[in-house]
């Protein structure tokens, strides 16, 4: 009888979360910054594959000493992942942790009751 009462409690909190409007804004935020810098990685990374692949003579192209074009495309592969997984650190700290913070205190008064 008592689990009952404790998972009525939290389908209710849970409930009341995701038909907050905070809720909605969280993952319109969320969405407008993840699915464009996913596009513009994945297009990066395949112009990586296609150009080791097709256009073998650019990326022998040596640069300096025996550091070729593909060497440093490769390399910058890893620049471009931290690169962008420093911009969400920045971006979820400014943009969607006070509206999850908001939406876990909500929910927690919501369990509460």
């Amino acid at each position: 009888m008592e689990e009952d009462v404790v998972r009525e409690r939290d389908a209710r909190a849970y409930q009341a979360v995701h038909d907050a409007a905070d809720f909605t804004e969280l993952k319109r935020r969320y969405k407008n910054f993840v699915v464009p810098w996913t596009i513009a990685f994945m297009a990066w990374y395949l112009a990586y594959v296609a150009c080791n692949n097709w256009a073998r003579d650019f990326m022998g192209h040596k640069v300096i000493g025996h550091i070729n074009v593909a060497l440093i495309f490769g390399l910058l592969q890893f620049v471009s992942t931290f690169v962008i997984a420093a911009v969400y650190g920045r971006f979820a700290n400014r943009k969607l942790d006070p509206l999850a913070a908001g939406l876990n205190a909500k929910y927690k008064r919501e369990r509460r009751r």
